[in-house]
Protein backbone atom coordinates (compact mmCIF):
# COMPACT_ATOMS: atom_id res chain seq x y z
CA UNK A 1 0.00 0.00 0.00
CA UNK A 2 -0.38 2.34 -1.98
CA UNK A 3 1.11 0.99 -4.53
CA UNK A 4 -0.16 -2.68 -3.89
CA UNK A 5 -2.90 -3.75 -1.68
CA UNK A 6 -0.05 -5.35 1.31
CA UNK A 7 -0.65 -3.41 4.16
CA UNK A 8 2.97 -2.97 6.89
CA UNK A 9 3.09 -5.03 10.04
CA UNK A 10 2.73 -2.01 12.15
CA UNK A 11 1.37 -1.38 15.48
CA UNK A 12 -1.35 1.02 15.38
CA UNK A 13 -0.02 4.99 15.15
CA UNK A 14 0.00 5.88 18.89
CA UNK A 15 -1.21 9.77 18.88
CA UNK A 16 -4.48 8.28 17.76
CA UNK A 17 -7.26 6.59 19.84
CA UNK A 18 -7.82 3.02 18.53
CA UNK A 19 -10.84 2.49 20.13
CA UNK A 20 -12.90 5.93 18.96
CA UNK A 21 -11.38 4.94 15.15
CA UNK A 22 -12.35 1.11 15.56
CA UNK A 23 -16.45 2.98 16.73
CA UNK A 24 -16.38 4.87 13.71
CA UNK A 25 -16.47 2.21 11.53
CA UNK A 26 -19.29 0.49 13.27
CA UNK A 27 -21.06 3.98 13.14
CA UNK A 28 -20.21 4.14 9.23
CA UNK A 29 -22.35 0.67 9.07
CA UNK A 30 -24.96 1.25 11.05
CA UNK A 31 -28.43 1.78 11.20
CA UNK A 32 -28.35 -1.99 8.82
CA UNK A 33 -30.85 0.29 6.24
CA UNK A 34 -27.94 2.36 5.71
CA UNK A 35 -26.70 0.00 3.42
CA UNK A 36 -22.86 0.95 3.53
CA UNK A 37 -20.58 -0.95 1.49
CA UNK A 38 -17.06 0.41 1.99
CA UNK A 39 -15.55 2.40 4.36
CA UNK A 40 -11.72 2.96 4.49
CA UNK A 41 -9.92 5.63 5.97
CA UNK A 42 -6.48 6.81 5.77
CA UNK A 43 -3.71 9.15 8.04
CA UNK A 44 -0.99 10.57 6.42
CA UNK A 45 -1.45 8.09 3.77
CA UNK A 46 -1.57 5.11 5.75
CA UNK A 47 -4.67 3.00 5.94
CA UNK A 48 -5.76 2.66 9.58
CA UNK A 49 -9.57 1.50 8.79
CA UNK A 50 -11.39 -0.35 6.64
CA UNK A 51 -14.60 -2.72 6.39
CA UNK A 52 -16.49 -4.07 3.41
CA UNK A 53 -20.67 -5.52 3.71
CA UNK A 54 -20.60 -9.15 3.53
CA UNK A 55 -19.92 -10.39 -0.24
CA UNK A 56 -17.53 -7.37 -0.75
CA UNK A 57 -13.68 -7.10 -0.61
CA UNK A 58 -11.35 -4.09 -1.37
CA UNK A 59 -11.29 -5.54 -5.25
CA UNK A 60 -15.02 -5.01 -5.56
CA UNK A 61 -15.48 -1.83 -7.69
CA UNK A 62 -18.72 -0.05 -6.43
CA UNK A 63 -21.11 2.35 -7.95
CA UNK A 64 -19.76 5.96 -7.48
CA UNK A 65 -21.77 7.75 -9.44
CA UNK A 66 -20.65 12.17 -9.21
CA UNK A 67 -17.69 11.16 -7.45
CA UNK A 68 -16.49 10.48 -11.51
CA UNK A 69 -16.85 14.41 -11.57
CA UNK A 70 -13.43 14.75 -9.48
CA UNK A 71 -11.68 12.39 -11.35
CA UNK A 72 -12.89 14.25 -14.29
CA UNK A 73 -11.03 16.90 -12.94
CA UNK A 74 -8.16 15.29 -11.99
CA UNK A 75 -7.81 14.12 -15.80
CA UNK A 76 -8.12 17.55 -16.68
CA UNK A 77 -5.56 18.62 -13.79
CA UNK A 78 -3.25 15.96 -15.72
CA UNK A 79 -3.01 17.42 -18.96
CA UNK A 80 -2.79 21.18 -17.03
CA UNK A 81 0.30 20.17 -15.63
CA UNK A 82 1.85 18.49 -19.19
CA UNK A 83 1.17 21.43 -20.88
CA UNK A 84 -1.81 20.32 -22.92
CA UNK A 85 -4.06 23.27 -21.14
CA UNK A 86 -3.91 26.20 -19.04
CA UNK A 87 -6.43 26.59 -16.67
CA UNK A 88 -7.54 29.90 -17.09
CA UNK A 89 -7.67 29.99 -20.92
CA UNK A 90 -10.52 30.05 -23.25
CA UNK A 91 -12.05 26.51 -23.48
CA UNK A 92 -10.93 25.48 -27.01
CA UNK A 93 -14.38 23.19 -27.48
CA UNK A 94 -14.48 23.47 -31.89
CA UNK A 95 -18.27 23.98 -31.70
CA UNK A 96 -17.51 27.34 -29.79
CA UNK A 97 -15.18 28.75 -32.43
CA UNK A 98 -17.24 30.65 -34.59
CA UNK A 99 -17.28 34.13 -35.03
CA UNK A 100 -19.51 36.17 -32.56
CA UNK A 101 -20.59 32.71 -30.28
CA UNK A 102 -20.11 34.11 -26.75
CA UNK A 103 -19.42 30.70 -25.73
CA UNK A 104 -15.91 31.34 -26.85
CA UNK A 105 -15.58 33.26 -23.69
CA UNK A 106 -15.61 30.35 -21.46
CA UNK A 107 -12.56 29.34 -19.54
CA UNK A 108 -11.63 26.23 -18.47
CA UNK A 109 -11.67 27.47 -14.85
CA UNK A 110 -15.60 28.48 -15.25
CA UNK A 111 -16.93 24.91 -16.61
CA UNK A 112 -14.76 23.42 -13.64
CA UNK A 113 -16.72 25.22 -11.18
CA UNK A 114 -20.11 24.30 -12.55
CA UNK A 115 -20.14 27.83 -13.45
CA UNK A 116 -20.06 27.75 -17.68
CA UNK A 117 -23.51 29.55 -17.79
CA UNK A 118 -24.32 26.44 -20.50
CA UNK A 119 -28.25 25.59 -20.50
CA UNK A 120 -28.24 22.23 -19.51
CA UNK A 121 -31.24 21.78 -17.50
CA UNK A 122 -30.93 19.88 -13.79
CA UNK A 123 -34.69 18.73 -11.78
CA UNK A 124 -32.20 20.18 -8.58
CA UNK A 125 -31.49 23.76 -10.09
CA UNK A 126 -33.77 26.07 -7.94
CA UNK A 127 -35.83 27.61 -11.06
CA UNK A 128 -36.72 23.82 -11.76
CA UNK A 129 -40.27 23.38 -13.45
CA UNK A 130 -41.14 19.73 -14.50
CA UNK A 131 -43.00 21.26 -17.39
CA UNK A 132 -39.53 21.87 -19.05
CA UNK A 133 -40.11 18.17 -19.85
CA UNK A 134 -36.73 15.30 -18.98
CA UNK A 135 -33.45 17.14 -17.97
CA UNK A 136 -30.54 17.62 -20.19
CA UNK A 137 -28.68 16.04 -16.98
CA UNK A 138 -30.57 12.97 -17.05
CA UNK A 139 -30.64 12.39 -20.97
CA UNK A 140 -27.19 12.56 -20.87
CA UNK A 141 -27.01 9.49 -19.02
CA UNK A 142 -29.96 7.67 -21.15
CA UNK A 143 -29.59 9.45 -24.21
CA UNK A 144 -27.93 6.77 -26.42
CA UNK A 145 -25.97 10.11 -28.70
CA UNK A 146 -22.89 11.05 -28.80
CA UNK A 147 -22.84 12.69 -25.02
CA UNK A 148 -19.49 15.24 -26.29
CA UNK A 149 -21.32 16.11 -29.29
CA UNK A 150 -24.72 16.98 -27.17
CA UNK A 151 -23.22 18.77 -24.77
CA UNK A 152 -21.56 20.68 -26.71
CA UNK A 153 -23.92 22.38 -28.86
CA UNK A 154 -26.21 23.53 -26.04
CA UNK A 155 -27.07 27.15 -26.03
CA UNK A 156 -25.42 29.72 -23.40
CA UNK A 157 -28.04 30.95 -20.29
CA UNK A 158 -26.15 32.85 -18.50
CA UNK A 159 -22.36 34.92 -19.04
CA UNK A 160 -19.15 32.52 -17.33
CA UNK A 161 -18.54 32.46 -13.71
CA UNK A 162 -22.01 34.34 -12.66
CA UNK A 163 -24.58 31.69 -11.89
CA UNK A 164 -23.22 28.13 -9.93
CA UNK A 165 -25.59 25.48 -11.40
CA UNK A 166 -24.79 21.80 -10.86
CA UNK A 167 -24.96 20.21 -14.02
CA UNK A 168 -23.61 17.53 -16.20
CA UNK A 169 -23.20 19.52 -19.30
CA UNK A 170 -19.92 21.15 -17.95
CA UNK A 171 -17.97 17.38 -16.58
CA UNK A 172 -19.06 15.91 -19.93
CA UNK A 173 -17.51 19.02 -21.73
CA UNK A 174 -14.54 18.94 -19.37
CA UNK A 175 -14.43 15.01 -20.40
CA UNK A 176 -14.68 16.16 -24.25
CA UNK A 177 -11.38 18.09 -23.22
CA UNK A 178 -9.75 15.53 -22.11
CA UNK A 179 -10.18 13.18 -25.36
CA UNK A 180 -9.46 16.18 -27.67
CA UNK A 181 -6.10 17.07 -26.03
CA UNK A 182 -5.18 13.46 -25.77
CA UNK A 183 -5.91 12.38 -29.07
CA UNK A 184 -4.77 16.18 -30.37
CA UNK A 185 -1.22 15.09 -29.02
CA UNK A 186 -1.19 11.38 -30.85
CA UNK A 187 -2.26 9.42 -27.69
CA UNK A 188 -4.79 6.59 -27.33
CA UNK A 189 -7.64 7.69 -25.29
CA UNK A 190 -8.84 4.63 -23.39
CA UNK A 191 -5.84 3.99 -22.22
CA UNK A 192 -4.88 7.94 -20.86
CA UNK A 193 -6.11 7.44 -17.26
CA UNK A 194 -4.54 4.40 -16.66
CA UNK A 195 -1.47 5.00 -17.67
CA UNK A 196 -0.66 9.02 -16.77
CA UNK A 197 -3.23 8.72 -13.44
CA UNK A 198 -4.39 5.19 -12.40
CA UNK A 199 -0.98 3.22 -12.80
CA UNK A 200 1.01 6.03 -10.93
CA UNK A 201 -0.86 6.00 -7.85
CA UNK A 202 -1.59 2.53 -7.24
CA UNK A 203 -5.31 2.68 -9.14
CA UNK A 204 -5.85 -0.97 -10.37
CA UNK A 205 -10.02 -1.78 -10.26
CA UNK A 206 -11.50 1.65 -11.65
CA UNK A 207 -14.09 0.89 -14.29
CA UNK A 208 -15.00 3.76 -16.46
CA UNK A 209 -18.02 3.27 -18.69
CA UNK A 210 -18.57 5.19 -22.19
CA UNK A 211 -21.54 6.29 -24.37
CA UNK A 212 -21.65 4.50 -27.61
CA UNK A 213 -18.98 6.70 -29.48
CA UNK A 214 -16.77 5.34 -26.82
CA UNK A 215 -16.94 9.11 -25.09
CA UNK A 216 -16.41 8.11 -20.81
CA UNK A 217 -19.23 9.02 -19.29
CA UNK A 218 -17.85 9.69 -15.87
CA UNK A 219 -20.22 12.35 -14.53
CA UNK A 220 -21.35 9.39 -12.70
CA UNK A 221 -21.08 5.99 -15.10
CA UNK A 222 -18.12 4.91 -12.94
CA UNK A 223 -17.45 2.20 -10.37
CA UNK A 224 -14.65 2.29 -7.75
CA UNK A 225 -12.92 0.80 -4.74
CA UNK A 226 -13.03 2.11 -1.41
CA UNK A 227 -9.09 1.70 -1.46
CA UNK A 228 -8.67 3.49 -5.02
CA UNK A 229 -10.54 6.66 -3.86
CA UNK A 230 -8.56 6.43 -0.90
CA UNK A 231 -5.79 6.68 -3.24
CA UNK A 232 -7.03 9.34 -5.56
CA UNK A 233 -7.90 11.44 -2.45
CA UNK A 234 -4.46 11.31 -0.87
CA UNK A 235 -3.23 12.49 -3.97
CA UNK A 236 -5.33 15.86 -2.86
CA UNK A 237 -4.37 15.80 0.00
CA UNK A 238 -0.43 15.85 -0.68
CA UNK A 239 -0.89 18.41 -3.64
CA UNK A 240 -0.89 16.54 -6.21
CA UNK A 241 2.25 14.98 -5.42
CA UNK A 242 3.01 11.38 -5.74
CA UNK A 243 6.08 9.46 -4.28
CA UNK A 244 8.39 12.91 -5.57
CA UNK A 245 6.33 13.60 -9.09
CA UNK A 246 4.22 16.32 -9.56
CA UNK A 247 0.82 15.00 -11.48
CA UNK A 248 -1.38 18.28 -10.78
CA UNK A 249 -0.10 21.46 -11.47
CA UNK A 250 0.74 23.98 -8.48
CA UNK A 251 -2.49 25.61 -7.13
CA UNK A 252 -4.53 22.76 -8.86
CA UNK A 253 -5.26 21.60 -5.31
CA UNK A 254 -6.53 24.87 -3.68
CA UNK A 255 -8.37 25.77 -6.85
CA UNK A 256 -10.88 22.69 -6.40
CA UNK A 257 -10.92 22.98 -2.96
CA UNK A 258 -11.55 26.73 -2.96
CA UNK A 259 -15.07 27.69 -2.92
CA UNK A 260 -16.16 29.27 -6.64
CA UNK A 261 -17.32 32.79 -6.99
CA UNK A 262 -20.28 31.83 -8.71
CA UNK A 263 -22.08 29.48 -6.38
CA UNK A 264 -20.95 32.17 -3.28
CA UNK A 265 -22.70 35.49 -5.11
CA UNK A 266 -25.82 32.56 -6.15
CA UNK A 267 -25.58 32.25 -1.81
CA UNK A 268 -24.82 28.58 -1.69
CA UNK A 269 -21.01 28.49 -0.47
CA UNK A 270 -21.35 24.20 -1.35
CA UNK A 271 -18.91 24.18 -4.58
CA UNK A 272 -15.04 24.49 -5.65
CA UNK A 273 -14.32 22.66 -9.13
CA UNK A 274 -16.03 19.55 -9.32
CA UNK A 275 -15.18 19.09 -5.51
CA UNK A 276 -18.12 19.52 -2.67
CA UNK A 277 -16.83 22.28 -0.44
CA UNK A 278 -17.72 21.97 3.07
CA UNK A 279 -18.49 25.53 3.68
CA UNK A 280 -22.21 25.54 5.23
CA UNK A 281 -21.31 23.09 7.02
CA UNK A 282 -22.91 19.99 6.14
CA UNK A 283 -20.68 17.55 7.59
CA UNK A 284 -19.29 17.40 11.43
CA UNK A 285 -15.78 17.95 9.67
CA UNK A 286 -13.77 21.40 9.72
CA UNK A 287 -13.97 24.20 7.05
CA UNK A 288 -10.83 23.17 5.02
CA UNK A 289 -12.22 19.88 4.15
CA UNK A 290 -13.64 19.12 0.45
CA UNK A 291 -14.76 16.12 -0.92
CA UNK A 292 -16.34 13.62 -3.64
CA UNK A 293 -19.92 12.81 -3.87
CA UNK A 294 -22.00 10.74 -6.25
CA UNK A 295 -25.74 9.62 -5.42
CA UNK A 296 -26.54 6.82 -2.99
CA UNK A 297 -24.13 9.17 -0.69
CA UNK A 298 -21.27 8.23 -2.19
CA UNK A 299 -18.31 10.07 -0.51
CA UNK A 300 -14.69 10.67 -0.16
CA UNK A 301 -13.31 13.17 2.52
CA UNK A 302 -10.04 15.44 2.13
CA UNK A 303 -9.61 16.64 5.59
CA UNK A 304 -5.94 18.66 5.36
CA UNK A 305 -6.19 20.01 8.94
CA UNK A 306 -6.17 16.02 10.51
CA UNK A 307 -4.45 13.67 7.25
CA UNK A 308 -7.01 12.26 7.23
CA UNK A 309 -9.08 10.71 3.46
CA UNK A 310 -12.54 8.99 4.24
CA UNK A 311 -14.00 6.92 2.08
CA UNK A 312 -17.55 5.29 2.57
CA UNK A 313 -19.45 4.20 -0.33
CA UNK A 314 -22.75 2.05 -0.06
CA UNK A 315 -26.00 1.30 -2.52
CA UNK A 316 -28.10 4.25 -3.27
CA UNK A 317 -31.81 2.81 -1.39
CA UNK A 318 -29.74 3.45 1.87
CA UNK A 319 -28.85 7.25 1.25
CA UNK A 320 -30.40 9.12 3.99
CA UNK A 321 -30.00 6.34 7.09
CA UNK A 322 -26.41 5.76 5.43
CA UNK A 323 -26.00 9.75 5.78
CA UNK A 324 -26.76 9.32 9.61
CA UNK A 325 -24.27 6.56 10.22
CA UNK A 326 -21.45 8.54 8.54
CA UNK A 327 -21.65 11.75 10.07
CA UNK A 328 -21.52 9.95 13.21
CA UNK A 329 -18.66 8.23 12.15
CA UNK A 330 -16.94 11.68 11.23
CA UNK A 331 -17.74 13.10 14.35
CA UNK A 332 -16.09 9.63 15.94
CA UNK A 333 -12.99 10.05 13.41
CA UNK A 334 -12.50 14.06 14.95
CA UNK A 335 -12.47 13.10 18.04
CA UNK A 336 -9.80 9.85 17.65
CA UNK A 337 -7.33 12.08 15.25
CA UNK A 338 -5.86 14.81 16.41
CA UNK A 339 -5.35 18.10 14.58
CA UNK A 340 -1.93 18.24 12.36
Amino acid sequence: WPMGDALPDEPFPAELDEEKVRAAVEAAFEPVDGMTAAFVVTWRGRLIAERYRDGLDLHTPLESWSMGKSLTATLMGVLIQQGVYDLWEPAPVPEWQQEGDPRAEIRIADILRMSSGIRCVNRGDPEYDPAMGYPDHLYLYTGGMDAFQWAATRPQQWPPNTIGRYRNCDPVLTNYLVRLGVEGHGEEYHSFPQRELFDKIGIRDMVMETDPYGNFLIQGYEFGTGRDWARLGNLYLQGGVWQGERILPEGFVEFVSTLAPAWEADGRPIYGGFFWINGAGAYPIPEDSYYMAGAGNQKAFIIPSHDLVVVRLGHYKGSSPGDVGLKNALTLLMEAVPES
